[in-house]
């Protein structure tokens, strides 16, 4: 492929899954207007945000094996023009008491394709670039998407103060411009005739379904609620059962074999540790900002946008370092700045000054960016041509199963926290112990921050943004002590070298005789 069609293509990839990444984190900060303007419930507020999650995480594997039997550019274009299509509906939400169904059916549909529409985009950016040229690719496609984002949260912040609407029509334009680009760089686009396991398509979406829906949950129904376990016991049994299905049968949905491939099976740990670190982070350093720094929304954006440099600037060089060296000095490398930045860091929130933190923030996104494009990229390059987008489905999922296990377990560990923390600041100020649990409470769902008005004196509000500072404190320490884990784990089992040729095969041959097609040096 000419050069001119490889860039074409990457540029058209990066718009197709813009709209995707924006949405994961632009809602979240639009939620409270959403909410009040439609008189949503609790639960359906929550489930505006869960809802694509969900169908996200739960779908990633089978959009990831549609993409290679039906064709990648045909299943971009099926995503696009269906995440436009339920934006757009989403932005017509009408006020009346059809409003709450209305919003989070059609986030559950974003959801879905862009679960069908994110694998396929990766599947065409690999195959449109010779090996050697992918790590810079793939740099510059995970810098921009995964910098998305982050700057998710800036956009709603700005975009809001006109109407919460446009956060969702935004997506529109961003649509038609990467449906015109597919068109003229015409990826490849050639199907692979398979029989479609759907026994397996069940289990694997019952399992993380329920899997994530107990761990998205577990904030509202407790730890100590049978329904959250329920799902998470239940999603465990469902993903053994698939994966002993899947190794059984001829023609599986996934071809697990792969896993057998060390250099894979490590690849996908790595995406699915930092990504309990990656995702949640946004969520986290928004609420510290608002509630310990004094933010609004939309000032609390400048604390996410230091980890947003951090990351773009370290994930190019990311990508070069695994064209010339492989996979693992960036993950290595990666994981020890990462963990040093989230330590530092922690130890400067008690500070409540961004100036003292900015640096920090940067090298944690910093060392997360060098990681994130070269372990998916070497995952993606032990796969045959005919199997790129099966293969970043499971990686998807790895991550997203990640992300959600991140807010859920770290959402508990600050709420815990918080009830110790901010509830003795507030009871030595001579608040009452129950209304002191609640104002801990609404902190760490909400981000609301304890404005000096209405009679609150100054010592009061400091004393408040000390003890969350502390609260949050715990939390970042736990994110430095996951990415040490990722770094010990990629200098144990990653392979050492750089792969040596890519493997176009028309059929999947996995670990008895994987090696035949990656050879390392």
């Amino acid at each position: 492929m000419r050069s001119t069609n490889k860039n074409l293509v990457l540029a058209a990839m990066v718009f197709a899954v813009a709209m995707t990444f924006i949405d994961q984190t632009i809602v979240a900060i639009a939620i409270p207007k959403i909410q009040s303007e439609l008189s949503l419930s609790a639960t359906g507020t929550q489930w505006v945000i869960n809802g694509y999650l969900l169908a996200l995480s739960a779908l990633f594997a089978f959009g990831g094996k549609l993409g290679d039997v039906l064709g990648r550019k045909r299943m971009v274009l099926i995503g696009v023009t269906g995440f436009a299509i339920a934006s757009a509906a989403c932005g017509l939400t009408p006020k009346s008491s059809i409003a709450e169904a209305w919003i989070i059916f059609f986030r559950v549909v974003q959801g879905a394709t862009a679960a069908l529409l994110f694998p396929a985009a990766v599947a065409i950016v690999v195959a449109s670039f010779p090996l050697r040229e992918r790590g810079k690719a793939m740099a510059i496609f995970f810098g921009i998407s995964g910098g998305l984002t982050a700057i998710g949260p800036i956009a709603g912040g700005f975009l809001t103060q006109w109407t919460w609407r446009s956060i969702f029509w935004i997506n529109i334009p961003v649509a038609i411009i990467a449906i015109v680009l597919t068109q003229i760089s015409c990826p490849d686009d050639e199907p692979r005739p398979e029989k479609l396991d759907y026994r397996g398509t069940a289990l694997i979406t019952g399992g993380m379904g329920l899997l994530v829906l107990g761990l998205e949950q577990s904030s509202v129904w407790g730890w100590s609620n049978p329904a959250t376990w329920v799902c998470i016991v239940v999603g465990l049994v469902l993903m053994l059962v698939f994966v002993r299905f899947e190794l059984s049968i001829k023609q599986p949905l996934l071809r697990l074999q792969i896993f057998s491939d060390r250099g894979f099976a490590t690849d996908t740990a790595i995406l699915s540790l930092m990504s309990i670190v990656f995702v949640p982070f946004f969520f986290f350093g928004s609420v510290y900002a608002q509630v310990a720094l004094g933010k609004n929304s939309s000032q609390a954006g400048e604390y996410i946008l230091w980890f947003f440099i951090g990351f773009v600037i370290m994930a190019q060089v990311g990508g070069r370092m695994l064209d010339r060296r492989g996979v693992r000095p960036a993950v290595v490398i990666g994981g020890a700045l990462s963990a040093v930045g989230f330590f530092l860091l922690a130890g400067k929130l008690t500070d409540l000054s961004l100036g003292a933190q900015s640096l920090y923030i940067a090298l944690a996104g910093g060392g997360l960016g060098l990681m994130l494009g070269p372990a998916s990229t070497d995952a993606v390059n032990r796969a045959p041509s005919t199997s790129y987008s099966e293969v970043t489905g499971i990686t998807q999922t790895a991550r997203n199963f990640g992300a959600s296990l991140g807010l859920a377990v770290l959402g508990a560990i600050l709420i815990s926290r918080n009830d110790t923390n901010v509830t003795a600041a507030l009871t030595k100020h001579g608040v009452p112990s129950a209304v002191a649990h609640k104002v801990a409470e609404s902190f760490s769902a909400s981000g609301a921050a304890p404005g000096s008005g209405s009679g609150r004196s100054p010592a009061l509000v400091h004393d408040v943004q000390i003890a969350f500072a502390h609260s949050t404190q715990t939390v970042f320490y736990i994110m430095a002590g996951v990415m040490v884990a990722t770094f010990i784990v990629a200098v144990r089992w990653l392979p050492r070298g750089r792969l040596e040729s890519a493997d176009e095969r028309d059929e999947l041959t996995m670990p008895s005789t994987a090696h035949e097609g990656t050879m390392l040096r």
